[in-house]
């Protein structure tokens, strides 16, 4: 299916540009193929990234992403955990200031317009329904409004908008990087291998298995979203905010998993579809799409698998399309 994306060129394009998309955990994938691509002598102009895609987009366009890779490395499941910052469940379950903080040691400008590489976050307006791109402006309010999943992150207020993951509208932002001027355009899915309730589909059996312990949390509900929640659980026990009473019973063993695997599995097939639809009709130039699908919502712990598979499917790709002459 990649050979549909692929387009031979006599000469190096004028400018290369860099879409990252969508997938929460799985986005630590985005880090192995950047590294790929620079091992290879290919130079990016620009970058855009959708959710988890704009996380690692703002610190690649500052220039500090090797940074952000040594402590995704070492980020076990407690310290993943200790970023999730339970608020009122009115609109979503946690409000994600501790996460964008963290993103704050990892970038060297605090506006967009400064940054050493143009830049664009994808987010969703609620309000209208538009795909809204977000080149200036503080960074860390770019990518806290494009990593709001809707009922797992509340969303952010911004010039009379409601933001929510981009995800929603444009999973990978190929026409974005287009937007920006890029006249050859890698991209990064990070939708293909999605499980859904039933377990995994598509995944390719050229890509490296997992271990049994990750075997067993392949599909949803998962081991690791039981310990996740049991984790919430614990911190949300001691407060006493109004309307937390509700909270309280979703965080039970024998429901939140249900809520949050009827929840993300929704939007992974959305996200699916709109995925499939645009890049058919946006194709990029270079396709990659590491065969992360088994990562769940919560591995974020899982990152030296993700980021070895980015790689890997980077650099597969990079070979079988003879595309050094990007470099």
């Amino acid at each position: 299916m990649a050979r549909m994306f692929r387009r031979r060129r006599a000469t190096r394009p004028t400018k290369i540009g860099l879409a990252l998309g969508s997938g929460s955990a799985r986005g630590w994938a985005h880090i192995g193929a950047i590294n790929a691509l620079a091992e290879a002598g290919i130079r990016i102009d620009c970058v855009a990234g959708t959710s988890i895609g704009a996380l690692v987009g703002a610190v690649y366009a500052s220039g500090r992403v090797s940074s952000l890779e040594r402590v995704v490395r070492e980020l076990d499941w407690k310290k993943a955990m200790a970023l999730l910052d339970v608020g009122l469940p009115r609109s979503g379950l946690f409000d994600g200031r501790k996460v964008t903080d963290s993103i704050r040691e990892h970038v060297e400008s605090g506006d967009i317009q400064d940054l050493p590489m143009p830049f664009r976050a994808v987010s969703t307006n609620l309000v209208n329904g538009g795909e809204v791109h977000i080149g200036t402006g503080d960074i860390i309010d770019a990518v806290r409004a494009s990593i709001s999943i809707p009922g797992v992150f509340t969303p952010v207020k911004r010039d009379g908008m409601l933001l929510v993951d981009g995800g929603l509208v444009n999973p990978v932002p190929v026409s974005v990087v287009r937007e920006m001027g890029a006249d050859y355009v890698i991209a990064v899915d990070l939708s293909y291998g999605i499980p859904g309730i039933g377990g995994a589909e598509g995944a390719d059996s050229s890509a490296p298995h997992d271990s049994d312990d990750h075997k067993r949390d392949r599909a949803f509900p998962s081991s690791r979203l039981t310990a996740s929640m049991e984790a919430i659980k614990e911190r949300v026990a001691p407060l006493s905010l109004p309307g937390l009473a509700q909270a309280r019973q979703w965080f039970s063993r024998e429901t939140v998993p249900n809520i949050l695997e009827v929840l993300m599995s929704s939007l992974n097939v959305m996200e699916k579809q709109i995925t499939d639809m645009r890049l058919a009709n946006e194709p990029p130039d270079l396709l990659i799409r590491p065969n992360v699908g088994h990562l769940g919502l919560m591995d974020f712990h899982r990152g030296v698998e993700a980021i070895s598979e980015g790689h890997r499917a980077a650099r597969a790709e990079v070979d079988r399309t003879g595309a050094e002459i990007l470099a």
